[in-house]
């Protein structure tokens, strides 16, 4: 009996006949089976069942959406193919019947329709899965060009595929193009990786040593940096990897190299694909440009042109405003000092401008600007630094006085010269210059000292504010008000803001003269001796300026020099040369600032008026000084001296120290009315000894305050005007009593009294600071209109009819009175009888002196 077959055999073979149909190939060989021997493959067969089942089942589960999608397409299809074979098989019996309804024809239309549609939708649906299998072979072919490390290949084939799977004409959301999607972008990310990381060893900034380091090629040599630009166009990273390295290269070499204030810096170096600092360096524009020039030139030979223009934008928007703001604008000088390295600095950068450009580099129109107008610069801040200077220097207070010297020659006759050796006029003059052989010109014993008094001080309606313009004219002043409201008058320094580039400077008023005061001692002139013989008198006086007239004429000369060199043709200043003529206007701004803000500032100090009247009047004759030798010097260009233009600006300057001066004295004329009691009249007061007394001490305060600033001159006139409202302010309110009595006429005459006690102020030797004499008369009359009109009012007061007579008709009380107001005086003192009218009869028949 042949042997009996392994149970495990026998199952094994079983299997692989139910589930391949295999056979055995020794199946005739094989010996019998018995019923024990197939126990073990049935028990095979039913576990290999349930594993199926299971797995059908699992694979059910997984695709019975898909399933059941197919098998409803399917039977929908199926039933479509049966429908359309039934009404294939109708119309091809319609067709053979003749006689066919409309009906009929209709609904064969209809089927016709249908079927085509069902071809169209075939055709759809077979171009849709067409359209699947071509991005699924896109996507194939991209992941393995990614594991050649083919990154170009691979983003091209996934863009390739992108597009492909947007014109597959399916829902997004189906499950199919799902995956397709999901697929793409992982493809996507996982080039993104090693796209990075080429990228990163192609371009790598070293923040913390300061290098930067810049590859053509990868490290494989598979891609190029221009290569790696489409890469980050696909990306769309462009702009942040241009941003970000920017960033990079700024903060570890851009910026410690611009550091304006480091003490140290460090220079740059390039070599071929490395940027880093080298050794120490200056803070020199030159170094700075070169040491830019290198950076901007490495980075436009290793970038990728397309992606120049984009990184450029960056780098000149950040670069330039600094370069121009903190070194270009920082190296301008404030005057022809350094103007050498200043040029210099205006070539190397055009220079520098003409490269950039030429790499490709845009954006360079502020530096380019800068270098165009860089003349202009230098002209503001010339014009930037004398106004800060001006007004720095007002700010630190007017300073220290200091004594100046006014010396002023002039030619006059003998007969002149007698004149001034009657009137005494010489009170205040220096003897220095006074020759011996005047007394025998003169026919004197002794030497004659002429003062600033010999000749009138015209005065510009503001109480004698322009004294100084009076050393050599033959005219009367008034001391009347300053004309209009000088106090209040706009200054020419103020309104100059408004018009830097106005010439003109309003001129002085035509001088006033007054027919009621009596001449001041000036140089007359007399009948000429048959022959005229003349001498030089040379006229001194000495007056207080502040600190600040030097600064300003140091400043305006050292401007005027630099434009005058401006306008050599050597060659030196070629460049800058064009602002000659600005230059040469700043003067006139400087000078405007001066009026504009000096009131205020001079205010504050002790006289600061009077101060500040002083030195405009010395900064217009220094500057009238320089003017006239500025047309004599033999080193000027004709060129220069026709633009030097301090004429009116002399001018202006007058009429300020004029204006600064009425302001000053109408203060004080309003301070002393307001002693004086105001519109009150001074008869009306309970206190008036005490107001007259205030007023006094007003006006001796006055003196004592101005004596150190002002010169002995306009310190006369100013003082007398002073003297002269206070004698105007007790005539007008005698004049205006309807009657007076007695004991008021005592009391007016005390007042008066006690005001002449003023004439101690204007003795000849307090005026010359000589010895006082016995005999010596107060020049006050000269500086004071009214004084003798109040005196004489004080003597009427004080006379009976036949003195109040004789004042008139004998003596000179018709020079300072009218006949009505004696009239009226003599009214309302004396009682209205026969003697009383005679008296006026004989005053009114009476021809007045001053006719």
């Amino acid at each position: 009996m042949a042997a009996a077959i392994d149970p495990v055999k026998i199952g094994d073979v079983i299997m692989a006949f139910a589930l391949n149909g295999r056979f055995p190939e020794d199946a005739d060989t094989l010996p019998p089976v018995s019923g024990i021997d197939l126990q073990p493959a049935i028990d095979n067969l039913s576990k290999a069942g349930a594993e199926l089942e299971a797995e059908i089942h699992k694979i059910n589960e997984e695709t019975k959406d898909d399933v059941s999608v197919w098998a409803k397409n399917a039977k929908s299809l199926q039933e479509d193919i049966i429908r359309s074979k039934t009404m294939a098989n109708e119309i091809t019996r319609q067709s053979e019947a003749p006689d066919v309804s409309g009906e009929a024809i209709l609904d064969a239309e209809e089927k016709v329709d249908f079927i085509n549609r069902e071809v169209q939708y075939s055709q759809q649906l077979h171009q849709v899965l067409r359209g699947i299998k071509r991005v699924n072979e896109l996507l194939n072919q991209a992941e393995q060009a990614l594991t050649d490390k083919r990154i170009l290949e691979s983003l091209r084939l996934l863009e390739e595929s992108w597009a492909a799977l947007d014109n597959v004409n399916a829902a997004r959301s189906c499950r199919v193009m799902r995956l397709l999607d999901v697929r793409s972008f992982e493809l996507k990310a996982t080039a993104y990786e090693v796209f990075n990381q080429i990228w990163k060893s192609m371009v790598n900034v070293d923040v913390d040593s300061c290098k930067i380091t810049i590859r053509d090629k990868s490290e494989d040599g598979k891609l190029s940096l221009a290569d790696a630009a489409i890469g980050l166009k696909a990306y769309k990273e462009v702009d942040e990897r241009l941003e970000q390295l920017w960033h990079n290269l700024n903060t570890s070499i851009v910026s410690p190299r611009m550091n304006y204030k480091a003490t140290t810096l460090q220079g740059i170096c390039a070599n071929a694909d490395e940027l880093s600092f080298s050794a120490s360096t200056d803070h020199s524009i030159e170094n700075l440009l070169a040491d830019l020039e290198t950076i901007f030139l490495f980075v436009a030979k290793k970038l990728p042109s397309d992606l120049l223009p984009n990184f450029s934008s960056q780098m000149v928007a950040d670069v330039m405003p600094k370069l121009i703001d903190e070194w270009l604008n920082t190296a301008v000088p404030s005057s022809l000092q350094n103007m050498d390295a200043f040029q210099h600095a205006i070539q190397r950068t055009q220079q520098f401008c003409t490269v950039l450009s030429e790499h490709g580099y845009t954006g360079l129109e502020r530096i380019t600007t800068w270098a165009e107008k860089a003349p202009m610069t230098w002209l503001g801040k010339c014009r930037d630094t004398a106004l800060d200077g001006m007004r720095n220097r007002l700010v630190g207070g007017i300073g220290a006085p200091k004594q100046v010297e006014k010396v002023e020659k002039h030619m006059v006759t003998v007969a002149e010269g007698k004149e001034l050796a009657t009137t005494g006029a010489g009170a205040a003059a220096d003897t220095a210059d006074w020759n011996d052989d005047w007394g025998e010109a003169w026919n004197e014993e002794q030497t004659v000292e002429p003062t600033g008094e010999a000749e009138d001080t015209p005065m510009d309606n503001d109480d004698g504010a322009d004294a100084w313009g009076g050393w050599g004219e033959d005219v009367e002043e008034s001391q009347g008000e300053p004309k209009g409201d000088a106090a209040a008058a706009d200054d020419d320094g103020a309104d100059a803001w408004g018009g830097w580039d106005d010439d003109a400077a309003p001129e002085p008023a035509p001088k006033a003269k007054s027919a009621a005061k009596p001449k001041p001692a000036k140089v007359v002139q007399k009948s000429k001796p048959p022959v005229e013989q003349t001498r030089e008198l040379v006229l001194k006086e000495t007056y207080s300026i502040s600190s600040m007239p030097e600064p300003v004429l140091e400043l305006i000369f050292s401007i005027l020099e630099d434009g005058q060199a401006l306008t050599k043709e050597d060659g030196e200043y070629s460049l800058v040369a064009g602002t000659a003529p600005g230059l040469f206007g700043l003067p006139t701004f400087a000078l405007a600032l001066f009026r504009a803000i000096s009131p205020h500032y001079y205010s504050l100090g002790v006289g600061g008026n009077m101060y500040l009247y002083n030195d405009a009047m010395y900064l217009a004759e220094k500057l009238s000084e320089f003017t006239t030798n500025w047309k004599e010097r033999e080193d000027i260009t004709p060129r220069a001296k026709a633009m030097l233009r301090l004429d009116n600006d002399i001018k202006t300057l007058q009429s300020f120290a004029n204006r600064s001066y009425a302001a000053e004295m109408s203060i004080q004329r309003t301070v002393l009315q307001d002693l004086l009691g105001d519109s009150q009249s001074l008869l009306q007061q309970d206190e008036m000894e005490a107001a007259v007394e205030s007023g006094t001490m007003r006006i001796r305060t006055m003196a004592s305050t101005w004596e150190t600033i002002l010169a002995r001159s306009v310190w006369s006139q100013a003082i007398g005007s002073l003297a002269d409202t206070l004698a105007t302010r007790l005539i007008s309110d005698v004049l205006e009593m309807s009657s007076i009595g007695q004991e008021e006429a005592y009391n007016i005459a005390k007042l008066i009294s006690a005001a002449t006690e003023l004439d101690d102020l204007f003795l000849p030797s307090k005026l010359g600071d000589t010895e006082p004499t016995e005999d010596e008369v107060p020049a006050t009359a000269q500086y004071a209109p009214n004084w003798l009109r109040l005196k004489y009012l004080s003597e009427v007061l004080q006379s009976n009819l036949n003195e109040v007579k004789y004042l008139w008709c004998d003596s000179e009380l018709s020079l300072y009175f009218t006949v009505d107001e004696v009239v009226d005086l003599i009214k309302a003192s004396f009682e209205d009888n026969g003697r009383t009218r005679d008296t006026i009869r004989e005053i009114r028949a009476k021809q007045p002196l001053s006719a």
